[in-house]
């Protein structure tokens, strides 16, 4: 998508919360009524075990596909984690090698795979997040993976700011050490053509660093977690609101997941035990947690399906 004048930055919602209480539906389902809305929407699943194209019914990959009007999705490449970081590796070989140090293929191999920057799936998301939350959409909404993912993705920033400086570190004294001994030999000519255009490791370096800002800016980004209403579901869901409260970002609602829904009055055992059940578990939700809580009933069929999706994002 082109434009020729320069939009607004877009809106950033992340769903998150426990392994299989919904989180693609929500996101799915979020995304196509903000479409539906007339806002240019994407949204991305960051999770490694994709399962966005099934909600959907359409087959997805690493660049946007158009679902309906105003609505795009992308599944991350892992690929794309790996790319950047021997972008990175091959950057510092690079200054080896000029500055004399011999470093063969075998030997740049086993610096990639000795992981100097960690978390390959989580460095895709950061990197899928940098090259599209400045795009032309008006929101993008990030279909997290299950809260330990979430959790590595959103302390990431912070882990290869700290990396990336080290391997800068490196990269400066070397390039340094290598004019120093070409400049013995060829004077002022050593330093010619010797800019960091495309310095690869600078360029990771900053993009994450916006993420970084971004995750944290409560005007453009919100967090939106996922859960069932149960007891389980609500403990996770309890220590991933703390520690994005740590971390600074900010949580938008509680989204609790396939609650029963007993409006019709049925009296059997089953139907009264798991309404009570439910509507207790509700309750210890709104209890304990200081936030607007969204309830999105248990629907019958499949929620997979522009159809389903539509009933899901009406109460979102």
């Amino acid at each position: 998508m082109t434009g020729t004048e320069t939009s607004p930055p877009a809106d950033v919602v992340l769903y998150g919360g426990k392994g299989g209480v919904g989180k693609t539906t929500c996101a799915a389902a979020h995304a196509l009524a903000l479409a539906r809305a007339g806002s240019e929407t994407l949204v991305v699943s960051t999770d490694p075990a994709h399962s966005l194209g099934d909600a959907f019914e359409r087959d997805l990959g690493g660049d946007p596909v158009e679902v309906t009007d105003d609505l795009f999705a992308v599944e991350v490449d892992p690929e794309t984690g790996q790319d950047a970081y021997r972008r990175v590796v091959e950057a510092l070989a690079n200054e080896f090698r000029t500055a004399g140090l011999r470093l063969s293929d075998d030997d740049l191999e086993r610096l990639f795979e000795a992981g100097l920057i960690p978390g390959g799936d989580e460095v895709a998301a950061l990197e899928y997040v940098a090259r599209y939350a400045d795009a032309d959409y008006d929101c993008v909404v990030l279909d997290t993976a299950p809260t330990g993912h979430t959790l590595r993705l959103l302390d990431l920033p912070d882990v290869l700011a700290e990396t990336l400086g080290v391997a800068g570190d490196v990269q400066r004294r070397v390039r340094k050490a290598g004019r120093a001994a070409k400049s013995m030999v060829l004077g002022p000519a050593a330093y010619w053509g010797s800019g960091t255009d495309g310095d690869e490791v600078a360029s990771l370096q900053a993009r994450v660093a916006e993420v970084g800002t971004l995750l944290r800016d409560p005007s453009r980004t919100r967090f939106r977690v996922v859960l069932t209403p149960e007891q389980m579901a609500i403990a996770e869901a309890e220590r991933l609101v703390a520690r994005l409260a740590e971390a600074g970002i900010t949580v938008d609602s509680l989204v609790v997941n396939r609650v029963f829904d007993n409006s019709d009055g049925c009296s059997c055992d089953r139907c009264v035990r798991d309404a009570e059940r439910h509507a207790t578990r509700l309750d210890a939700a709104e209890t304990r947690f200081d936030l607007p809580v969204r309830t999105v009933p248990e629907l019958e069929g499949e929620s997979q399906g522009l159809d389903a999706l539509e009933r899901v994002g009406a109460f979102l």
